[in-house]
């Protein structure tokens, strides 16, 4: 009978419990976007583990994270120790990070091994790079592992002018994507790290004669113009420093995976004067939701994430993307980053265009915005990045790029918080794709 009783004591107090919350529904969601955002700064910090010295009473709702406690935390977790001892080959180790989705695991420790392995391993083999339209050297490292290899083409400061698509690649964009998409957790960007290359003593010795034929002298510097659609002879070539050139290795993905290039639904026409179809179009958005491919899974999302990841790089340059043949779940992989941090005074508004024409982010990407806002975003990369060799050459992003990031940040979260307004966080934050 007493458990009976119990029983109907608690249907009743949970119907209160019920009663209330939906007389109160109106009040929670007409809270503040910025209560709610500190909320959520709150649990995403208390998620990924940030703990500081003093525990977070979550349910206090005074009582705050810490800005420097935040950026601390996260800079140890995404430090990297060159020296962490590998149990088996880096080569191998990599390959098997790499899932349908994402490329290395959250957990990575052995990221610094792998990294160090890059900067020092012997070259064994060089060739021309593998087709596209940019400059850049096919190598082997000892142990069999395929990497690209990016020449360094500007100073750091050098501004690209034009188009939001203009100039050759920077090799430096291809290490600070990296890193940020690991910041991100849209961990689909290949490994890439600088290196130094002497082009005399590990290049002409080992390289093919279709690569050693556009090597070249100028000044007294080996120089090379290699083979690609916009490789001209030596008006387009690259000049070491007397015969050490800078540069960044991509590391190849494993060769049982095979690339499916797709054409990117927010593609440019790339013709002076010639809008596309979604520059125009209002409900170009809805279309693609129609086709098989974005009705239903991931791609959608996934297009979103790296519109977001392209914008705060200033990449407008995605006109095509690559997935993994066979997996239909497979990630968007972010491939060719070298289109980014051209100009830190353009943020290229268009480039967002499925997050704003869509009014969709998956809720992860969204929280996670939330936390490295303020200034969050800067400090932690520019720290992460000190850890490359080039930094010690030059910082791998000015100043004016890293206030960039932060300025894009903040202009991505205000186009969220529009879609907010127009059709309710419920309708725009997607939490299963």
């Amino acid at each position: 009978m007493k458990l009976r009783q119990k029983f109907v004591f608690l249907v009743c107090i949970s119907f209160v419990l019920y009663v209330s919350y939906k007389i109160l529904e109106p009040e929670i969601s007409g809270q503040s976007l910025q209560e709610q955002e500190q909320l959520e700064f709150r649990h995403l910090a208390l998620k990924h583990n940030l703990k500081s010295q003093n525990p977070v009473n979550v349910e206090n709702s005074s009582t705050h994270i810490k800005k420097e406690d935040v950026i601390q935390e996260l800079i140890q977790k995404y430090r990297m120790d060159l020296s962490y001892p590998l149990n088996e080959s880096p080569w191998r180790i990599a390959s098997k990070w790499v899932t349908p989705r994402e490329i290395i695991p959250e957990s990575a420790p052995e990221l610094g091994g792998i990294l160090k392995a890059l900067i020092t391993r012997k070259i064994i083999s060089a060739d021309i790079g593998h087709k596209g339209t940019q400059l850049k050297m096919t190598l082997v490292l000892e142990g069999g592992q395929k990497v690209v290899f990016k020449p360094k083409r500007f100073e750091r400061a050098h501004v690209i002018e034009g188009s939001p698509y203009s100039g050759e690649d920077r090799h430096n964009g291809e290490i600070a994507a990296f890193h940020l998409s690991r910041i991100l957790e849209l961990r689909r960007t290949p490994v890439a790290v600088g290196r130094m290359i002497d082009l005399n003593e590990e290049i002409k010795q080992i390289g093919r004669i279709r690569l050693l034929e556009t090597f070249f002298n100028r000044d007294e510097n080996t120089c090379f113009y290699g083979k690609c659609l916009y490789c001209h002879g030596p008006e387009t070539g690259v000049c070491a420093e007397g015969s050490v050139l800078e540069g960044t290795l991509v590391l190849w993905l494993p060769e049982h995976y095979t690339l499916k290039l797709h054409k990117h639904p927010w593609a440019r026409t790339y013709k002076e004067g010639k809008a596309a179809k979604w520059e125009t179009d209002e409900d170009y958005c809805f279309k693609v939701t129609q086709m098989d491919l974005f009705r239903e899974g991931p791609r959608l999302m996934d297009i979103i994430d790296t519109a977001v990841f392209d914008f705060l790089i200033g990449n407008a340059d995605r006109h095509h993307y690559e997935t993994f043949e066979k997996y239909n779940n497979s990630m968007i992989i972010m491939l060719d980053n070298g289109k980014s941090f051209g100009n830190p005074r353009v943020d290229e508004i268009s480039i967002l265009a499925p997050l704003y024409q869509c009014c969709s982010i998956r809720r992860k990407t969204w929280l996670r915005l939330l936390v490295l806002q303020d200034g969050i975003l800067s400090e932690v990369l520019e720290a992460t990045l000190t850890q490359d060799p080039l930094n010690n050459i030059d910082p791998i992003l000015t100043t004016l790029h890293l206030q960039a990031l932060d300025r894009r940040l903040k202009i991505i979260l205000d186009h969220v918080q529009q879609c907010f307004h127009k059709y309710g966080p419920n309708k725009v934050l997607i939490q299963n794709r």
